[in-house]
């Protein structure tokens, strides 16, 4: 059973809806689908999933997403070196990029489908990970509720990672099934697509379940004044339409 995310949402003034990433058998539960063009960025579709369609992936049509999300070589080394580095300047030399590509890793899908859009309360079985599109406001108070539950040798709670906007949604993680979160939407060719104030929160399957007992916990910090004033005075995501 997917946990009721309503009291965060409530708590920070979170307008815009929360968005998963699926590993799953049959799209078929996911509908209304949409395909990406031919090396289209995953993030073009956010404005569908704000109108409750879910971004369809597969091995033949992935958009961008072929290299990190399936492990498809869309690009010879050199090319992806020379125009991460040359183009996009992300490293100082190309030794460095050719580094930094040995370490990344891909995403291994268990399922032939790979869905990203709307939570599917039903489907919480193929969740991967959840994005909330937040504020630095609403931020601030996630990242203290990610580690409101960690000890010391656990994992760290909250990662900032150099990668590509669908990296940040799965591989850049130490272990998906464990709790952990990721600021993203750093990668600043995927900006273009989001509302300037947007930050991206992307926690796994199991921190979105630790996050949701932190909201129904009174004594927790969503619950604080220092919060409701805070949020109060800003006014939450709503602030910025």
């Amino acid at each position: 059973m997917q946990p009721d995310p309503t009291t965060i949402l409530a708590g920070l003034s979170i307008t815009e809806p929360l968005i998963g990433f699926y590993d799953a058998p049959d799209p078929a539960p996911f509908r209304p689908l949409v395909t990406p063009g031919r090396g289209q960025c995953v993030f073009v579709s956010i404005k569908k999933w704000r109108r409750g369609k879910t971004l369809h992936l597969t091995r033949e049509k992935h958009g961008c997403g072929g290299s990190h999300l399936f492990g498809i070589d869309t690009a010879s080394r050199r090319e992806m070196v020379e125009f991460l580095c040359d183009e996009e300047g992300l490293r100082a030399t190309h030794q460095l990029m050719d580094l930094w590509l040995d370490s990344a890793k891909a995403y291994r899908p268990q399922h032939e489908h790979l869905l990203i859009g709307p939570l599917r309360p039903d489907q919480h079985q193929y969740l991967r990970t959840v994005t909330f599109y937040v504020n630095a406001d609403q931020l601030a108070v996630l990242c203290t509720g990610a580690a409101y539950y960690s000890r010391p040798d656990d994992l760290e709670p909250v990662l900032a990672r150099f990668g590509s906007g669908c990296m940040q949604l799965t591989t850049l993680f130490d272990d998906l099934d464990a709790p952990q979160a990721i600021i993203g939407s750093t990668d600043h060719s995927v900006r273009k697509y989001l509302e300037p104030w947007m930050i991206a929160f992307t926690v796994t399957r199991p921190m979105f379940e630790l996050l949701c007992l932190w909201a129904d916990d009174p004594r927790s910090s969503l619950h604080s004044e220092f919060t409701r004033s805070l949020i109060k005075a800003r006014g939450g995501s709503l602030a910025t339409r």
